[in-house]
């Protein structure tokens, strides 16, 4: 966007001057802290992805009712491109944080309450999220530009087909779809769930992988979370479904960074995230195949 500040300035809900700085860390978006004289607020900036499923008006409702859910922190205001959401002072989760035993049990508490009480507060139209057709898109729009990745794409493209097949039958909630550590803030007394570009209706499984692949968690905390989670004891075919899809979480991710190469211009090492996340869809396919 351009003259950002500018923009900022010109919004109608500021009480007096402001100070604006930009938050660094987001890989997706970009963000600033604004300061006016009464409070403080996280602005997003971000028109629609395609690409990546992203479509603002479906993160705007996801981020209302997350809020109205207890979840997430208020949309204060919004417009085309730009969400004023109320400032947490807290300091987000590493992936250390989550996989401990203070934090894993707080943050699977707040996936829980994502997906059984937000859907009672959403309102309008909204997306389903659903990673194979997202895998599949994400090939097309590699070859289609030429990606330096396309020797890859017809093996990853069928190793998702074969886990779309694994991962049935399919229940579905409303999920955030991005869990990463940095999605979870604590503000000393309770932790908070943000960043609902990705939310939509899915499978639990694929929160759940998620949660698990991107925080490496351990098999006992993944059984202890897939127990927790449907209070039952962890079968073997839940937990080959289970597997299957922390699977093609880990491809998707791998794909979202392959094709953020090419499309992005925030300033990330989006090729060496790219590897990372291609070495750790490996190993979980090597350990799939396993089961």
């Amino acid at each position: 966007m351009a003259d950002i500040p500018q923009r900022l300035r010109d919004l109608p809900l500021w009480q007096g001057e402001i100070e604006a700085t930009p938050l660094t860390g987001g890989i997706t978006n970009v963000n600033y802290l604004v300061k006016d004289a009464e409070r403080k607020y996280v602005v997003r900036l971000g028109d629609d992805i395609p690409l990546h499923q992203v479509m603002r008006f479906n993160e705007l409702a996801a981020s209302r009712a997350a809020h109205a859910a207890g979840i997430s922190p208020e949309v204060v205001y919004a417009e085309d491109g730009i969400t004023v959401l109320d400032y947490i002072d807290s300091r987000t989760l590493t992936e250390e944080d989550v996989r401990s035993e203070v934090y894993l049990p707080k943050a699977l508490d707040l996936v829980i309450r994502c997906h059984r009480e937000v859907p009672q507060y959403l309102r309008g139209p909204v997306l389903v999220f659903w990673v194979f057709h997202v895998i599949r898109d994400y090939a097309a729009t590699l070859t289609a530009r030429e990606s330096s990745h396309l020797t890859k794409l017809a093996e990853l493209v069928a190793i998702g087909n074969r886990l779309e097949r694994a991962t049935g039958p399919f229940e579905m909630v409303f999920g955030h779809n991005d869990l990463l550590c940095g999605n979870f803030l604590d503000d000393g007394a309770r932790l908070w769930l943000i960043d609902f570009d990705y939310a939509g209706f899915n499978s639990p499984l694929f929160d759940l992988g998620g949660l698990a692949s991107n925080n490496g968690l351990s098999p006992e905390q993944e059984d202890w979370m897939l127990e927790t989670y449907f209070e039952a004891p962890v079968s073997d075919a839940l937990r080959k479904r289970y597997g299957a899809m922390k699977c093609a979480s880990l491809l998707r991710e791998t794909m979202w960074s392959m094709v953020s190469e090419l499309t992005s211009e925030i300033d990330f090492d989006y090729a060496a995230y790219t590897e990372e996340n291609l070495m750790r869809f490996r190993a979980a396919m090597a350990d799939f195949e396993q089961m």
